[in-house]
């Protein structure tokens, strides 16, 4: 099932919905995007787990690092929908333009 998402647009004074899918190369796109940022965000939480953990003078055990490393990337990490909405809401600017050049 193709990743779409509705925004809201005013047409003739009432509130319309209109769905943006995104294709399947498009998707797939915002998954490698997401997955390049999130093996990067994954290295910068485990980084402030240790730092965090030193700086409250805990003992630096590997479990707690691990832990507090993905309780941080839980907290940060949404980009994966983050990055096809992104890329819906850009079809939907799109879309948007091309109809507005289109009525002018």
């Amino acid at each position: 099932m193709p990743f779409s998402k509705s925004f809201p647009r005013i047409k003739d004074h009432y509130k319309t919905w209109e769905e943006v899918e995104l294709t399947p190369e498009e998707e797939k796109e915002q998954e490698l995007k997401a997955q390049e940022e999130n093996l990067k965000l994954m290295g910068e939480c485990i980084e402030q787990a240790k730092r965090i953990i030193q700086e409250k003078g805990m003992k630096p055990y590997q479990s707690d690092v691990v832990a507090m490393s993905i309780a941080l990337f839980e907290k940060i990490s949404s980009h994966q929908v983050y990055w096809k909405e992104k890329k819906a809401r850009e079809k939907f600017k799109e879309m948007i333009s091309q109809q507005t050049q289109k009525s002018s």
